[in-house]
C-alpha cells in the first residue's frame, strides 16, 4: 500500500502488460487475467479485487492513461494522413498533369477504376463523405409521440388482442415505460 501515491515506483513486467491490456480495451480483470497467467481455479472477485488494487497504484493508472492518450493521438494522425492522401489523389485525378507520350502526343493521366475505388473506401473509413440527412419538418414531441403510437398500433395490431390493453395501460402510466 505504500506505493499506491508514489508516482515514481517502477513497473514490472507482469503490471507494464496488465496496463497494455487495459489500455487496448478490455476491463481491469481480463487485463489481469492476461497478465498474471491467472488459472481457472482462481476466483473472479479475487481477480477483480487485485486488478482494482493495481488501478490505485499512481503509476499503473498513469501508465494506463499514458498509453490511451498515445493510441487516441496515433488514430487521430492516421485518420489525418489517409484523410490527406485521399484529398490529394483526388485533386491530382480532378486536375490530372499533361505528359508527353512517346510520339509526343499530350495525355492527361486518368485514375482507373480501382484506384478511385481505393480512395473512395479510404475516403469513407476517415469519415470524409459523410451524408447528413435532416429533418426539416419541424414536428413538436406531442406530434412525434402521437405517430409512434399510431404505428405501434399498427405494427402490433397483428399478433394479439393484449396489445391494445397494453398500449392503454401505457397511456394510462406512462412512468411504466422508465
Amino acid at each position: 500500500m505504500k506505493d499506491i501515491l508514489k508516482p515514481d515506483t517502477p513497473l514490472t513486467q507482469k503490471q507494464l502488460h496488465f496496463c497494455r491490456v487495459l489500455a487496448s480495451g478490455t476491463t481491469q480483470a481480463a487485463a489481469y487475467r492476461e497478465a498474471y497467467d491467472c488459472g481457472e481455479g482462481t476466483n473472479p472477485a479475487t481477480q477483480q479485487a487485485a486488478a482494482s488494487r493495481l488501478m490505485l497504484k499512481a503509476t499503473i493508472r498513469a501508465r494506463v492513461e499514458r498509453l490511451i492518450r498515445d493510441r487516441e493521438r496515433a488514430i487521430t494522425t492516421a485518420a489525418v494522413s489517409d484523410r490527406e492522401k485521399v484529398l490529394g489523389k483526388l485533386r491530382e485525378w480532378m486536375c490530372p498533369e499533361t505528359t508527353m507520350d512517346v510520339d509526343g502526343n499530350a495525355v492527361k493521366a486518368l485514375a482507373s477504376a480501382s484506384e478511385l475505388k481505393a480512395a473512395e473506401l479510404l475516403g469513407k473509413s476517415v469519415g470524409l463523405f459523410r451524408d447528413v440527412v435532416e429533418d426539416a419538418r419541424g414536428r413538436t414531441a406531442e406530434e412525434i409521440e402521437g405517430e409512434l403510437e399510431a404505428r405501434l398500433r399498427g405494427a402490433l395490431s397483428d399478433t394479439s388482442a393484449d396489445t391494445n390493453m397494453v398500449i392503454e395501460n401505457m397511456e394510462e402510466d406512462p412512468e411504466q415505460l422508465h
